[in-house]
């Protein structure tokens, strides 16, 4: 008998959301969901609920350090998502210990705003990430606020200026290897939720109904954390935008179905398996 394909690992860089709805523990359930072993680094300590966000605490960046290249030194990631990392020197210690290791595949989730609205990432963090971390992704995964951030604008608000600032984004990505910008549109207005997969050449529209629910805490994280789940076992990185862009919205549809707070709840990560 030929031995089993052993399981992808998935490392997810982020803070701890208490309720389990974003973060890290948010990260894990969508890799173990998809297949991945899921392992966490903690960068940042956030008090938060599905209400909102009463206080963040960083992660010294030298244990930051530490917690990465002890885990590299035993169980190697073959995909890494980057979440909540709250200030520049978190944000430039990744990087560096990102740029020893060099992990198969980088998915970037530039987490700066709650849904609550508060904010998870320090203004000097903004530069960090932008000079620090992009060069390294194979993907980022901006929604439109954040993009407007990235690149010093408005928010846009059609998906005609969406294309540009994929392009615009796909600009900032290193531009040797597949780098991928996934730009979600889900602040547009509309019956579709739509998103843009580009790579600098292809400009791939992904369309799914949208679904009305206030429980979308995490959805964010939990995309990201999919495709880190799912690049590696996919073909292409069409493949894997496509897989985790369903099962999203899955877990959104499902989302209701869980009564966790009386807030912004979280999505429904297992919601195949009950």
């Amino acid at each position: 008998m030929s031995a089993a394909k052993p399981i992808p690992k998935a490392l997810t860089i982020a803070g701890v959301d208490p309720s389990g709805g974003a973060g890290v523990l948010a990260d894990i359930k969508a890799m173990s969901a998809l297949g991945a072993y899921g392992c966490g680094v903690i960068a940042a300590l956030t008090a938060q609920n599905t209400h909102g966000v009463t206080g963040v605490r960083p992660v010294e960046p030298a244990f930051v350090a530490q917690q990465i290249d002890t885990l590299f030194a035993d169980v190697p990631a073959d995909a890494v998502k980057i979440g909540m990392l709250g200030s520049r020197p978190v944000t430039e210690i990744v990087a560096e210990r990102l740029a020893h290791w060099k992990p198969p595949y980088v998915v970037l989730d530039p987490v700066m705003v709650a849904k609550s609205g508060d904010s998870l990432l320090t203004r000097d963090a903004v530069g960090a990430l932008r000079e620090a971390l992009l060069p390294q992704v194979t993907m980022i995964t901006p929604n439109l606020p954040e993009a407007g951030v990235l690149l010093e604008q408005r928010p846009v608000d059609t998906v005609k200026e969406m294309r540009r600032v994929a392009e615009r984004l796909r600009e900032q990505l290193a531009h040797s290897g597949e780098r991928w910008v996934f730009l979600k549109g889900g602040h547009l207005p509309g019956d579709m939720a739509i998103d843009l997969l580009h790579d600098g050449d292809r400009m791939i529209e992904l369309a799914a109904p949208r679904i009305h629910t206030r429980n979308t805490h995490g959805t964010g994280c939990t995309l990201s954390a999919a495709l880190a789940a799912l690049l590696p076992q996919c073909q292409d990185v069409p493949e894997a935008a496509k897989r985790a862009k369903h099962y999203l919205t899955e877990a959104i549809r499902h989302a209701d179905s869980l009564g966790v707070g009386s807030g912004n709840g979280p999505v429904h990560h297992f919601h195949q398996w009950w």
